[in-house]
């Protein structure tokens, strides 16, 4: 642990029984290492903790004091009053990204089936990773949810996540997946927002156009890491990833997520989707303000241009277009199309200004 035995840092985490007591009185433990940088880890744990840590950042006025990680995002968190507004910048770090592998065929195959999550990807095998995943899912669920303020059956809740991983680069009809588990139109939508704020999920809005086309409204849900896809549809191996019904949709949530995780391309764009209801259709914009950029998600070494592809591309002027497919060499296509790979967009974006 990168924060741990080092003497500048006093590194707490909000999981063991004896760091927890040490913020039994928190503002006197602040003030006692109020030179040192506080990192606090789990810290959708104690969200009381906020209104102290406001008082203290006030007091001591300097940047840095407190390091906070958590497996939450800031909407989880609104059991406090206390937001931090104006002392508080938040950085979103994800699990591995193909970026951050090696970048060969090898790592690409082994990222997609595991997924990012450091214990998951350098497992030993494919085995000892899917059972790391597993067992993931069960704490998140029995442990994680709870922590963070919600009373929701784990059985319930593994239920809708087991029903999304179905409709997994689908565009959501909450009515449906309600009526399949048994819950209200309003329980899928709080159950997604779980999902959501705690970075398992990615909705994707649909692109706005003044396209006469009778265009489709609903977003797309996507999971952000495929391991926990592949854990939830019992794909344990390549063999069982190539021969399942959601072959397609993994690589193309897989790749999405490598894409819209990129720093540099999350900073620049603004991400949705286009698609009609009769058939036109354009996986992910990337919308720059200045440009759009549309992107096809293919799951095969020799891919082709679907027709309803090139037809949303006349629909909303983008010229700029790619397939993007696990290739090994980038080319360009036909009608200005090219073809490459996910690292070998994220090179094209990082040229964009």
């Amino acid at each position: 642990m990168l924060m741990e035995n080092r003497p500048e840092i006093m590194y707490l985490d909000l999981e063991r029984p004896d760091d927890m007591r040490l913020l039994s009185n928190p503002q006197e433990f602040f003030r006692l290492y109020r030179e040192r940088l506080i990192c606090i880890d789990e810290i959708q744990r104690y969200p009381d903790i906020f209104p102290v840590m406001r008082s203290e950042v006030d007091e001591a006025d300097r940047n840095g004091r407190f390091l906070l990680l958590g497996s939450a995002s800031p909407h989880l968190l609104r059991q406090t009053s206390e937001t931090l507004a104006g002392r508080i910048r938040y950085i979103e770090l994800t699990p591995f990204l193909l970026s951050e592998v090696t970048g060969d065929e090898v790592s690409l195959r082994s990222l997609w089936l595991r997924g990012g999550f450091p214990r998951s990807y350098l497992a030993d095998d494919d085995t000892s990773s899917f059972e790391w995943r597993e067992d993931f899912i069960r704490t998140f669920l029995e442990r994680d949810i709870p922590a963070m303020g919600f009373r929701i059956p784990e059985n319930s809740m593994r239920r809708f996540w087991t029903m999304l991983s179905h409709c997994n680069a689908q565009v959501l009809n909450r009515s449906k997946i309600g009526e399949s588990i048994g819950v209200s139109h309003h329980t899928v939508q709080q159950h997604l927002d779980i999902l959501k704020d705690s970075f398992m999920l990615r909705i994707l809005e649909p692109y706005e156009s003044n396209t006469r086309r009778r265009l489709v409204k609903s977003p797309k849900v996507y999971f952000r890491d495929v391991g926990i896809l592949h854990a939830l549809s019992g794909i344990r191996s390549q063999r069982d990833l190539f021969s399942h019904p959601s072959y397609g949709s993994s690589w193309e949530s897989f790749a999405l997520e490598t894409i819209c995780s990129q720093p540099e391309i999350r900073k620049k764009c603004r991400f949705s989707f286009y698609s009609v209801h009769s058939g036109g259709e354009i996986d992910l914009i990337l919308d720059t303000g200045t440009e759009r950029i549309a992107v096809e998600f293919k799951a095969s070494s020799a891919p082709e241009i679907p027709r309803n592809y090139r037809t949303a591309l006349s629909d909303t002027g983008i010229e700029k277009a790619w397939i993007v497919a696990p290739v090994r060499t980038m080319y360009p296509s036909t009608n200005g199309i090219t073809v490459g790979s996910p690292l070998d967009f994220i090179r094209y974006c990082s040229d964009m200004p």
